[in-house]
């Protein structure tokens, strides 16, 4: 079977453009049926009333960032993030009342650090590419038993929700608020037909929106404060635009996150630098032709490398350079429409993009109104590329109480 790995833009277009198949994902007729059942559950008015649940949550681990500083020690974030992520979405998604951030079991967390860590292990072991050799192995063994961890906290979610809307009056209440959260449009889906999603696609599209919404969202987040924490005068003239658009507020609402200027496309640099997965694969439906005249044919295997593409010298000017105004409109115009692409693109996007943009953009804006960033330096974070972008030692960082 032929391969390919691929970093520029051009070769993106031609790749995500062409569709393909997602490896590990539903494909053809059932992921279209799919896609069209869930778009409705990313809606602004939907996503409008997440942002106070986000930062609700967001308070919950600033507190906990209070009671650890000290004068000479760093605090490591990334665990701290994920737990926060996964309580926002819990809440604000599944409506399901979450204490992640204060409970001392987070079997949960630990379980997907472990299954993204052996994704990534499997696809270095070419031998592990074979299931039959890969489930008979120790590696494999334990994939299943974390898999088996994670289905069950998922079964347990939908269990509870569908039991909570047998009893009529909580159904009454449900219809009477302002919005469906994601499981309740999950569970409400019917295709034209009638069916809805059976418990097998239920509980598989609940653990990749668990799993997307929070792993991915806690990078993305956990890297932008480190770049902040890097660049002092960019954290400060982000604080200073947060500032003046929330004005005496010590909180974020839903029209404040279009104001925010400067701070997204400082969020954007740090996409570009830091993407939360760094890489995708593709599997060809049909043979394609490059810009360059070269051909693979169908049923090939294609790897985005993200990470690279966004550090490409050949379209990033100075790329390993933290520069904000890279995303100004001015600088922006005319850039390939393929040079960025931290939520992938085409028609296999990422869905959730525009909730894990709300979330980044809540957790900074509470974040820098309360602390100042500062590196360690005896403790720099080292990348290791899983199935999201994450920090061998985690992100060690300084915070320092503003008045």
């Amino acid at each position: 079977m032929a391969a390919l790995t691929v970093n520029h833009p051009d070769y993106a277009n031609t790749v995500f453009g062409h569709g393909g198949q997602g490896l590990l994902i539903l494909h053809g007729p059932k992921w279209f049926q799919h896609r069209r059942l869930l778009t409705p559950g990313f809606h602004y008015d939907i996503l409008k009333p997440y942002v106070t649940v986000m930062a609700d949550s967001v308070r919950v681990m600033l507190d906990k960032w209070e009671q650890l500083i000290t004068q000479d020690n760093s605090v490591e974030l990334f665990e701290h993030v994920s737990l926060m992520t996964l309580d926002s979405i819990m809440k604000s998604a599944f409506s399901y009342q979450s204490n992640r951030q204060t409970d001392s079991d987070n079997l949960y967390i630990q379980m997907v650090n472990d299954l993204s860590l052996m994704v990534h292990l499997r696809v270095q072991t070419p031998l592990h590419h074979n299931n039959l050799i890969y489930w008979l192995s120790s590696q494999g063994r334990r994939f299943r038993k974390a898999c088996r961890l994670v289905h069950h906290h998922m079964d347990k979610v939908i269990r509870e929700r569908k039991e909570f809307l047998k009893d009529e009056r909580q159904l009454e209440k449900i219809q009477r608020r302002c919005h469906l959260d994601f499981l309740d449009i999950l569970l409400s889906a019917k295709d034209e037909n009638g069916a809805g999603l059976s418990d097998e696609d239920l509980r598989a599209e609940v653990s990749t929106f668990m799993f997307a919404g929070h792993d991915t969202t806690a990078s993305g987040i956990s890297w932008l404060l480190y770049c902040l924490a890097l660049h002092p005068e960019h954290q400060q003239r982000c604080r200073e635009e947060i500032t003046e658009i929330l004005g005496d507020r010590d909180t974020v609402q839903w029209d404040d996150l279009g104001k925010m200027t400067y701070t997204t496309m400082c969020i954007k640099e740090t996409l570009r630098l830091y993407p939360p997965v760094p890489a995708v694969a593709r599997e060809l439906g049909a043979p394609v032709t490059f810009v360059d005249g070269r051909t693979l044919p169908k049923g090939s295997l294609v790897s985005l490398n993200i990470y690279g593409l966004h550090r490409n010298p050949t379209v990033w000017h100075d790329p390993e350079v933290f520069d904000p105004l890279r995303f100004s409109p001015e600088n922006s115009a005319g850039r390939h429409s393929y040079a960025f692409l931290p939520f992938a693109a085409g028609p296999r996007n990422c869905i959730g993009q525009q909730f894990a943009m709300n979330e980044m953009k809540v957790a900074l804006a509470l974040t820098l109104l309360r602390f100042e960033l500062s590196p360690d330096p005896a403790k720099p974070p080292i990348k290791i590329p899983q199935a999201a972008l994450r920090s061998k030692n985690g992100i060690h960082l300084h915070l320092k109480k503003l008045q």
